[in-house]
């Protein structure tokens, strides 16, 4: 199987880590190539969403919702019980696995599209929906316990960070203007692939990097960071097939149900748990989770949505 060319910028990232190249991607870059990604994921959405939307997506809608609030209390349990981690660390962790990684979603329809295979485009909807159920079950779960959570930030961070702000604002603009993001697609849609290359270049470093973060508890992240994701993708695209996604949809609801978040989510539990080891969060998403999905699971998922499609086609 032929590797896509962005998966292979991750790659380029991870070895000149592994060595010693001394690549550093300024701060301020790296946060603009995430923001280049939020809007155009959202503005994308936001014109399909308007060609699309009616009340077929009510159920499609729900349905995704639940998936996010199952995904946390299936992780919290193997975490707390089995790794034998604190319950802030479980929680915050179980919350950063129920959540979603717009990399993960970027790089899955970058593949999509590379193979002509069609998905529902008004898919970012979506992901900004699983955003806060993770959220809000992985914070129910570190308050058993904890009573002083100040509510009024963590509703700001939940419902203002940046990930949320910029892809819902973007899915807004875009459902409004429809036809009229004609002059700035140039920006947002022909120099996605791009883009998206340089965030992978960055990613690969990040993620080399962040695997000595878990050294201590190495064998069992190790193991949660693939067995959950394959969880979460299997749930994901039984979902979907369930609501009568595409191929291409299942692919995408089965990534994003396998995904790990590292920019809402982090932001949210440094807030509420600062107690928690958040290294050891970004460490499983970054360090395992993230190149697993990118080299793996989502050609994987590909496989399984297209299995799936024919064996109920």
């Amino acid at each position: 199987m032929q590797l896509d060319i962005v998966v292979a910028f991750f790659l380029l990232g991870a070895l000149t880590h592994f060595i010693r190249s001394d690549i550093q991607f300024p701060r301020s870059l790296y946060q603009s190539l995430t923001l280049f990604l939020l809007i155009a994921i959202g503005l994308k959405g936001g014109a399909a969403l308007r060609e699309h939307a009616d009340i077929s997506l009510a159920p499609q809608a729900m349905g995704v919702l639940l998936l996010g609030l199952a995904l946390p209390l299936i992780a919290f349990p193997l975490l707390s019980r089995i790794g034998q981690l604190s319950r802030d660390d479980s929680a915050s962790i179980a919350a950063h696995y129920g959540s979603v990684s717009v990399g993960t979603y970027a790089v899955a329809v970058a593949i999509l599209e590379s193979r002509n295979i069609p998905y529902e485009a008004y898919f970012p909807l979506f992901v900004v929906l699983l955003e806060m159920p993770a959220i809000a079950v992985g914070l129910a779960l570190a308050r058993q316990g904890n009573d002083g959570l100040d509510r009024g930030k963590l509703l700001h961070e939940m419902f203002c960070n940046q990930g949320v702000v910029l892809m819902s604002g973007a899915l807004l603009i875009g459902y409004w203007a429809g036809a009229g993001l004609a002059p700035i697609m140039p920006l947002f849609g022909d120099l996605f692939h791009g883009v998206l290359a340089l965030f992978l270049l960055e990613m690969g470093i990040v993620a080399a990097r962040r695997l000595a973060d878990i050294r201590h508890v190495a064998p069992f992240m190790s193991a949660f960071g693939v067995l959950m994701p394959l969880t979460g993708a299997a749930l994901g695209g039984l979902l979907a097939l369930a609501l009568d996604f595409s191929t291409g949809g299942i692919a995408l609801l089965a990534a994003l149900g396998g995904s790990a978040s590292y920019i809402a989510v982090p932001a949210v539990m440094r807030a509420a748990l600062p107690q928690a080891d958040h290294g050891l969060s970004i460490a499983a998403s970054l360090g395992i989770t993230f190149p697993f999905n990118v080299l793996v699971g989502i050609p994987l998922y590909i496989s399984g949505a297209a299995w799936l499609s024919s064996t109920t086609g």
